[in-house]
Order: structure tokens, then sequence, then C-alpha cells
């Protein structure tokens, strides 16, 4: 992992992290990078326990220590920013103080796991990111083998880094 400190809100380098607050910038320009953003230390920890790899992070400093054993097997850019600036950013109060994005896995093909499944997901078009990551935490406690989701649906990339 690379410390930067991050002096200029719009530098290309924290591009992924900018204007976080428009949902619809974030679903029209994650899947086409194929990334998605964790926010809180518990989330980034959790993300990379289950096997995501992280391309950045943007934090404050003071979460640095906890997350440093786990960012340092990877040659990342660790950007640090004082909370004024994690906002300048990201145009809203990072309340969590930890950001990070993260590659998108290669989904599995819906017939492979279809074809094992006894218990099966469907979201229809559930817009909301919260009610998304309730349902698949939800579904995973209950045993469920998979989850689908229709386009319109709201991501479900971070929910699933945290189930």
């Amino acid at each position: 992992m690379r410390i930067e400190h991050v002096t200029d809100a719009a530098s290309d380098a924290v591009a992924d992290y900018a204007r976080l607050t428009d949902v619809a910038l974030r679903s029209i320009s994650e899947p086409e990078r194929g990334i998605f953003i964790a926010e809180s230390a518990k989330v980034i920890r959790r993300a990379i326990a289950a096997g995501y790899t992280p391309r950045s992070v943007l934090m404050e400093a003071k979460w640095l220590t906890d997350l440093e054993p786990h960012l340092a097997p990877f040659d990342i850019p660790v950007h640090l920013a004082d909370a004024a600036g994690l906002e300048a950013i990201t145009g809203y109060r990072v309340h969590r103080g930890a950001l990070a994005a993260f590659e998108r896995p290669e989904l599995p093909d819906p017939g492979v796991l279809l074809a094992s499944a006894r218990r099966v997901i469907i979201l229809e078009d559930i817009v909301d990111h919260t009610n998304v990551g309730a349902i698949i935490r939800s579904v995973a406690a209950l045993g469920a083998d998979a989850v689908l989701v229709t386009p319109r649906c709201a991501d479900p990339s971070t929910a699933a880094a945290c189930a």
C-alpha cells in the first residue's frame, strides 16, 4: 500500500469517490468501470476477508491504524484527507471515516447457480440500497442459496460484501 495525502478534491486520483451522493451517477459509472464503493472500516475488512480486491482507499488518517494490517498486502494507493477534504471529494460528510473502491467480481452464470439451488430469492426493481442490503443479510441468515436481482434493482455489491 502507498500512502498519499490528498490536497486537491478534483484530483483524478480520487475520481472513484467523487460525487457519491448522486445515485444516478453511481448506477451509470460503476458497472462500466467494474467497481463498487464500501463505506466504513468494518465493511472494508469484511470485503477483503470475502476475497474482494481493493483498488484504492480514501479515509481520514485516524482510521489508518485499524485498516493498515488489512490493506498492507495490496499495492494500492491509500488516500488520506481530513474530514473537510473527504466531504469536498464525496459531496457528503463521511460519517464512517473510510471508503474503499473494490473491483467487482465476475458474476456466476445464473444457470449454474440455479442448477443446485433449493432456495432462490429474486429482487425485482427494489431501488433503495438500504432495503437491498437488509434483504440480502436476512436471506443469508435464513439460508438462501442464491439472490438474483433485476437490472433496475439497486446495486447489491456492497451489501454482498457485508453479508
